[in-house]
């Protein structure tokens, strides 16, 4: 019927341009439903969305922009949008900063000592606890797929790998070590700095191996 024609066509405009709005407000991928209101948009709006098929049900709380271009950094940004208090660190913020070639299979988070340990259906997360100077040295903001995101700067990950060497294994760590320097990804006055911040006795040693 023509009347449902013009009503399907102002229901399709209003949707595509919810979806500019969200882009414009930096919204290209996963997102949180209290993040709409930075594109000047209500909860009340995200329903007919997912009707139109423009917006994609995730799970619980966590919301993708329909047909944006997959990043090998999904895991991540799908992570941090459901904590987004959470550090991106150790094995994940390696593969970030390009020192590891190779994504770990699980997406490693630091969140603080007696926090509630987050549930995240549909993605393999590995929590490390931080506390004291552990959950702020070194740790910045970046954007990925759109989502902020605070994570490790490289000599801070090298030090954390550092300090995680039984659990990550020695020779990941020292080829991090390596790989990091070589390809000037850190330099060695920032790892003194960090050594100072977060002590590790094997970073040290490393250190004094040069």
């Amino acid at each position: 019927m023509p009347g449902r024609r013009v009503y399907s066509l102002r229901y399709n405009r209003a949707a595509e341009h919810a979806v500019q709005r969200l882009r414009a407000a930096g919204i290209v991928s996963f997102f949180r439903p209290q993040q709409l209101a930075r594109a000047g948009l209500t909860q009340d709006q995200l329903p007919p969305l997912i009707r139109r098929r423009v917006v994609e049900r995730v799970s619980c709380g966590l919301y993708h922009l329909a047909g944006a271009t997959p990043s090998p950094y999904d895991a991540l940004a799908m992570a941090c949008t459901r904590v987004p208090d959470g550090i991106v660190c150790v094995l994940s913020a390696l593969h970030w900063h390009g020192i590891a070639a190779v994504a770990p299979p699980q997406v490693w988070l630091g969140i603080p000592h007696g926090a509630r340990r987050p549930r995240l259906r549909g993605l393999d997360i590995h929590i490390i606890r931080f506390s004291g100077a552990a959950g702020s040295y070194g740790v910045g903001l970046t954007e990925i797929d759109g989502v902020r995101v605070r994570i490790t700067s490289p000599a801070r990950t090298i030090a954390d790998c550092c300090r995680l060497a039984p659990q990550l294994g020695v020779q990941v760590v020292v080829v991090a070590f390596r790989e990091a320097l070589v390809r000037q990804i850190v330099s060695y006055p920032d790892l003194v700095r960090a050594q100072a911040a977060l002590p590790s006795r094997r970073l040290r040693t490393l250190l004094e191996t040069l």
